[in-house]
C-alpha cells in the first residue's frame, strides 16, 4: 500500500523526511462515527512499510456534528516517533504496520 503524492504532506521527524494522508472523505462508517479515524504515513524516498495508526477521535468530516480534534503535523510527528519505538521499520518491505491508539473511543449510538 503505497500513499499517492496527491493529498500527502511531507513532515521530517529527527532529520528523516515521511509523507502523512488523512482521507479526506471519511469512509461510510466514518461518516457515522461508528469508527475513529485513521491516517497513513510512509517513508518519504524509499519504499517500504506503511504505518496505519486507527486515532482515539472520530473523523472531522463525520456526518453527526461530533467534536473531532483534527489531525496535527505534531501529532503525526509523536505518532511517528511511538512507532518506530515500538518497531515500525519504514525502509524495509512488508505489510502495514499498524498502530491502534483508539483506546477511550466511543461510537455513535
Amino acid at each position: 500500500m503505497a500513499l499517492g503524492r496527491k493529498g500527502s504532506r511531507r513532515i521530517v521527524v529527527d532529520g528523516t523526511a515521511y509523507r502523512w494522508r488523512l482521507r479526506r472523505r471519511p469512509t461510510y462508517f466514518q461518516a457515522l462515527a461508528r469508527t475513529p479515524c485513521t491516517f497513513a504515513v510512509e517513508h518519504a524516498d524509499v519504499p517500504g512499510t506503511t504505518l496505519v495508526v486507527t486515532t482515539d477521535q472520530p473523523h472531522p468530516s463525520n456526518w453527526f456534528g461530533r467534536e473531532a480534534k483534527p489531525v496535527l503535523p505534531s501529532d503525526v510527528a509523536q505518532t511517528i516517533q511511538r512507532a518506530l519505538r515500538e518497531g515500525w521499520t519504514p525502509t524495509a518491505p512488508g505489510s502495514p504496520f499498524h498502530l491502534d491508539l483508539s483506546t477511550g473511543f466511543t461510537p455513535s449510538p
